[in-house]
């Protein structure tokens, strides 16, 4: 009896280490920063504003063309607003907002892909001021004639206060009245990478 069951454990073993030992290596693409964009929209009950956040570094992996994994990290000291106010962006790099100086990283880690081809579901974890949470949403990714894959999510909606950002936020301050910024922003992430 002893021995079968030996024997099982070896087999089993034995299998285990077939599988992961044949099992498809991954396809790691770095991140070209200097042709990927992040884009953000914050709304406020008057008004919009928009800007850029750069990106530090980034990788996609693909099992054939499907992709498995990947993330990103963005430069939070470098937020920008589109209409070049320099009061808006100390602000949004001040502690009220994204508090740039203490967390001047923000990242993006893939744990779930779901389709396959150039519509796919994607399921992360996101990191701002030092908080994680879970975020899905839809991206596309197509693979370009110069051997380059791009990764496109156009609208990625956050809601700021998961994340402890409650400046002006309606739902935790109830007496601004009409002076107040919605609690959710969102961002266009294009990711354009090389293996």
């Amino acid at each position: 009896m002893k021995l079968k069951i030996s024997s099982i454990l070896l087999l089993a073993v034995v299998a285990s280490f077939t599988f992961f030992a044949f099992a498809p290596k991954a396809d790691v693409y770095t991140v070209d920063v200097t042709k990927s964009t992040i884009t953000w929209e914050g709304k406020k009950f008057s008004g919009s504003h928009n800007g850029t956040v750069s990106l530090t570094s980034g990788s996609l992996a693909f099992n054939g063309k499907k992709l498995t994994e990947g993330g990103f990290i963005a430069n939070m000291t470098t937020i920008k607003d589109a209409d070049k106010n320099g009061g808006l962006e100390k602000h949004l790099k001040a502690d009220d907002f994204f508090g740039a100086e203490k967390f001047p990283a923000a990242n993006f880690v893939i744990k779930k892909v779901t389709n396959s081809g150039a519509n796919v579901n994607v399921t992360g974890d996101l990191t701002i001021k030092g908080v994680t949470q879970s975020i899905t949403f839809p991206a596309t990714v197509v693979w370009n004639a110069d051997q380059t894959v791009t990764a496109t999510a156009e609208k990625i909606t956050i809601d700021r206060t998961k994340f402890g950002i409650q400046f002006k936020s309606k739902s935790v301050f109830s007496s601004l009245g009409d002076n107040f910024i919605y609690d959710e922003f969102t961002i266009g992430v294009k990711l354009v990478a090389k293996k």
